[in-house]
Order: structure tokens, then sequence, then C-alpha cells
């Protein structure tokens, strides 16, 4: 019995372990948490990288953010996160990220960036949050959903 060519078995190989690969970043189907300021609570939608799951292992999670820019807020974990810093481009409101592998950033206005940083989640529906941050510190939950 003559034996598959070379190339039919390292295209086969290839087919399977295509199989095994992980999902691609981007939102985790059914996976959010809940964002808390005040009275207020808003659902985000994770995405779907170590990042945003090692994150969601730690909560609940509360802490006082510092404004920076007049368009985010920020808070430095004791613990740093798995990273995967990507050059985002355009910031939207909503967007929660890692800035290096432990600066938790929250977004609340849209702009133009060209930091990097790795995705964690989006708040779904970011309208009035602007007006409900405020222009000085938070004390901000994120909690399970």
């Amino acid at each position: 019995m003559k034996r598959p060519p070379l190339r039919i078995a390292i295209a086969a190989l290839c087919l399977f372990a295509a199989c095994e690969m992980p999902a691609a970043d981007g939102p985790q189907q059914g996976k959010n948490m809940q964002l808390q300021i005040g009275n207020k609570t808003w659902t985000v939608t994770l995405e779907n990288n170590a990042a945003a799951h090692a994150f969601s292992q730690r909560l609940p999670f509360s802490a006082e953010m510092t404004e920076l820019n007049g368009n985010e807020k920020y808070v430095y974990l004791d613990q740093p996160l798995p990273s995967n810093p990507q050059k985002i481009g355009t910031i939207r409101t909503g967007d929660v990220m890692l800035f290096g592998d432990n600066c938790l950033v929250l977004f609340y206005r849209d702009f133009s960036s060209s930091y990097r940083y790795t995705r964690l989640g989006r708040v779904s529906a970011p309208s009035g949050l602007a007006r409900h941050v405020g222009s000085g510190p938070i004390s901000v939950s994120f909690l399970s959903e």
C-alpha cells in the first residue's frame, strides 16, 4: 500500500490543529458584568480574551477611579492581568480597557488615540455615562451578572 504524500499529511494535520484554535478576541457571547457608579448600573459585555476572563475572576471589584484628560477614569490594580495590547485607534464611550498590565481604564468620551490597550469589555448602552461620572474621582464597582 502506498503512503499518502507528505503534503496531504501536513494539510490534514493543519486542519485538525485549526479545530483546536481558541476563538479570536471579540465580545463573549452571553458573558457580562455590571458596572455600578452610585445608584446607576450598566451592563458591560466582556471581550473573549485572557485579560477579560482573568478580570471577571476577580469580581466583585470596587475602587476609587481617578480622572484623566476629561475622557477617562483609571485605577491601578494590585495584581497584573494578562495583556495583549493593540493599537485601538478610536476609543468609544463605554470602553473598558487595560493599559499596560495593571491599569484599568473606563472611557466616557469618544476620541482617537495612538496608545495601545487590551480590551476588557464595553458598556452595552453607554448613554448618560459621561454625565454620571462627572469631572473628578469616582467610586465604582464591577460586579458579576
